[in-house]
């Protein structure tokens, strides 16, 4: 099963490392995947930082279709709302839909995935 990575996971392990040998193994097995959202949040800092060998290797990932369906997001929303889920950013509510859309585990290190996992029946990579 293919794994969505998060932003939140990207960062950590460019900036210190962490979690290397999580990421190591699913790189090492192609075993994950990325969208346009993850890569705008991503690659903008590292063309600033003149990261480009490191820029063309997210951008070789490959990459899920995001196919946005409005409605969705705003039943998560509510139903994240509903139990008590509060602050959890569209952008997250999109990760997660498209990882729903295309059975696919997220990794994050953002709470809010662990948090909305039950509410909205989301596949979480440990």
């Amino acid at each position: 099963m293919s794994v969505l990575v998060d932003t939140s996971v990207w960062v950590e392990y460019f900036r210190i490392g962490n979690n290397s040998e999580k990421l190591d193994f699913l790189i090492d097995e192609n075993l994950i995947v990325t969208n346009d959202l993850i890569l705008s949040e991503l690659i903008p800092f590292l063309k600033v930082r003149k990261q480009r060998k490191l820029t063309n290797l997210l951008l070789d990932i490959n990459r899920l279709n995001l196919s946005i369906n409005w409605g969705q997001i705003i039943d998560y929303q509510y139903k994240c709302l509903k139990k008590g889920l509060n602050g959890v950013g569209i952008p997250d509510l999109i990760i997660a839909q498209n990882a729903k859309q295309n059975n696919c585990k997220i990794y994050s290190l953002d709470n809010h995935f662990s948090l909305m996992k039950n509410i909205l029946t989301l596949k979480i990579q440990i």
